[in-house]
């Protein structure tokens, strides 16, 4: 593998990093007062919380607003967290087409820019549910169309023997995102939440708005990554195998040896070429492609575990915990900094120095092996998290026993179920039909995350998690 290869491999990647980010900053915006205020989550009036979270009348240890939770703060969490996962449903089911016409590399292009105006739409909010929904939704379609092609597009331009060790990056870049956004934001939210002004004066208008520079800065920082990507993508190669397929052959020629770092005339480079040829001509032979041919008795076996693992992957909880970690944290017993800067932080480094394990023993252990080890080790740290927490009221040490077995979790997941699906997805299928396989994967990811994202505030709620 050259250098070259790699960078591309890397800049694709970045798919993951704005899906991550997204993901991530979500965490933290929930929890920052002055967006509960302005889309009217709780009101406030004047009352302060000491530094363990507990109300207080003095002045002098009021550290936090004591904010009072409205009736529908769950259905409105719920929508605007949602919304997302919806938009990204969208573009998974648009990327087959764009990715086809347009080419890998500039539909991901493209996408980057539809991801910065979400981004921007989000940021500039007016002060109702739909606007902040309708942004979110947007910056979902460019993730959920990047999510079929980045993981496409890598493993076609990767070498073969580490192609699922490339393919994974998109996922190392997913956490990578996370813990960007857990880190910035948390920062945000310190300097923005922690003895705010105004603490323990009367506030005649409880619903009346405070500075929202906090949460506005934290969803527009999104236009940072997402205008890296466009610019970025500029500078790639475009897939050889969409190339070939638009008969232009000279081209992908020359990407092929520029990936190859040999000449056009090289014999691993000619070799590439004519297996891409061959392919494309076979799929010409048999007529274009359709999603029926996803369900043909040769095909079916693989896009149904397609669309299985990908829907295993989101009711393993992963993103429940990742949504509203902050919640769960102050639920079990920990202080409001503990529960959105420190936890978070140390649970977001967690989830990617894990995915490290998963690219090596993603070629070395197999993907099935992986699979099983990750479903093993989440169910035993799954009943301990529960186990632990039903005694959060005895002492520290039960909670810091939960939130141990949280991150064992993370853990468990991110090194196993977190890379194996997309890797599967993007290497399972003929090229043939590739893109339309992924898609199914990406869908299924989607369309679970969205119901979890949904429900996951009002089942927190019916369950007493995160309710305060």
């Amino acid at each position: 593998m050259n250098s070259f290869q790699f960078l591309v491999a890397l800049t694709a990647s970045f798919g993951g990093l704005l899906f991550g980010y997204e993901v991530g900053v979500m965490n933290v915006v929930l929890v920052m007062d002055a967006f509960r205020i302005f889309f009217k989550f709780h009101n406030w009036n004047g009352d302060g919380l000491d530094e363990k979270g507990q109300p207080t009348k003095d002045k002098a240890n009021m550290m936090y607003r004591d904010l009072k939770e409205a009736d529908n703060k769950a259905t409105l969490e719920g929508l605007i967290t949602s919304s997302f996962v919806l938009g990204a449903l969208c573009g998974a089911l648009m990327a087959t087409y764009l990715g086809e016409k347009y080419g890998r590399q500039r539909t991901i292009m493209i996408g980057a820019c539809i991801f910065t105006c979400g981004a921007i739409i989000q940021g500039i909010s007016a002060r109702h549910w739909a606007m902040i929904a309708v942004g979110r939704l947007i910056t979902g379609l460019s993730i959920g169309c990047n999510g079929v092609l980045c993981p496409t597009y890598i493993s076609e331009v990767a070498p073969a023997k580490i192609r699922g060790t490339l393919s994974s990056c998109y996922q190392l870049m997913t956490t990578f995102g996370i813990i960007v956004a857990a880190v910035i934001n948390s920062i945000v939210w310190y300097y923005t939440n922690v003895k705010p002004d105004g603490l323990g004066q009367t506030r005649n208008d409880i619903w009346k708005e405070v500075s929202n520079f906090e949460w506005r800065f934290a969803l527009l920082f999104q236009v940072v990554p997402g205008l890296g990507l466009a610019l970025l993508m500029c500078f790639l190669p475009k897939s050889p195998r969409w190339l070939c397929s638009k008969d232009r052959d000279e081209e992908a020629v020359e990407v092929l040896a520029k990936l190859n770092a040999a000449s056009t005339s090289d014999e691993l480079v000619q070799s590439e070429l004519k297996a891409i040829q061959e392919d494309v001509a076979a799929t010409r032979a048999a007529g274009s492609s359709s999603f029926g041919e996803l369900f043909s008795p040769v095909i079916r076996r693989r896009t149904f575990i397609t669309f299985l693992m990908q829907l295993f992957q989101q009711w393993t909880g992963i993103n429940v915990i990742m949504y509203y970690q902050s919640q769960i944290y102050g639920e079990i017993g920990f202080t409001k900094f503990m529960s959105t800067v420190v936890l978070p932080i140390i649970n977001n480094f967690v989830n990617f120095v894990s995915t490290f394990p998963g690219m090596w023993g993603i070629e070395r252990l197999g993907r099935k092996t992986l699979l099983v080890i990750g479903s093993l080790m989440m169910m035993v740290f799954h009943i301990s998290t529960w186990a632990f927490s039903t005694q959060t009221k005895n002492g520290k040490t039960w909670q810091y026993l939960a939130v141990a077995s949280i991150f064992l979790m993370v853990f468990s997941f991110a090194w196993t179920w977190g890379p194996v699906p997309w890797v599967y997805q993007a290497e399972v299928f003929p090229l043939r039909v590739r893109v339309k396989g992924s898609a199914v994967g990406t869908v299924s990811n989607f369309l679970n995350n969205w119901i979890i994202a949904f429900v996951g505030p009002a089942l927190m709620k019916a369950c007493n998690i995160g309710v305060e």
